[in-house]
């Protein structure tokens, strides 16, 4: 039997290079072990604004079409890495996962609250550092010019006065 210790370090191992390649390769998401709460710990400590949250199923065709011409962008990238944790959540997953509030559960489960009543995706949350749901757009966006403009909604704090429709008609 393993000891701990080493079992953490054989799991370091292997995510390690892993990690280092999805940053290499200009990869949209961070790695997660699955703990939201300490992944708000880790903003927090790191100076972002808050978490990003792309949940998406395995057949959901506008979650493949923001993957392969939105979020691969590197001004997309960029600009949410700078002030968010990036993560990819399974709107129908088994995986376990803990909250951001220390309770442990399944991704379809942690997915619930973000989804709303529709239960399409992809879904685009955005988490603030208390681990509270502050801004939601169902669905697509049209262009890597919308999906930034949702980004700057959220760290501007204009989702404090008005609705993202409203605030997209007052950038044209």
């Amino acid at each position: 039997m393993m000891a701990w210790g080493a079992r953490w370090l054989l799991i370091a191992s292997l995510l390690v290079p892993k990690a280092l390649w999805a940053e290499e390769t200009g990869a949209f998401f961070n790695q997660t072990l699955g703990d939201f709460s300490e992944e708000l710990e880790v903003a927090a400590d790191e100076g972002k604004k808050g978490i990003f949250l792309f949940f998406e199923t395995d057949d959901c065709p506008f979650c493949a079409r923001m993957k392969a011409t939105i979020l691969n962008q590197p001004d997309v990238r960029d600009y949410f890495k700078s002030h968010f944790l990036r993560f990819a959540v399974d709107a129908e997953g088994d995986l376990e996962r803990t909250d951001f509030k220390g309770n442990v559960t399944v991704e379809k489960e942690f997915a619930k609250p973000f989804m709303g009543n529709r239960g399409a995706t992809p879904v685009l949350a955005f988490v603030d550092l208390k681990g509270e749901l502050v801004v939601r757009y169902t669905g697509a966006t049209r262009t890597k010019d919308e999906f930034l403009m949702l980004g700057e909604y959220y760290t501007s704090g204009k989702y404090t006065e008005m609705p993202f429709t409203k605030y997209k008609r007052s950038q044209r």
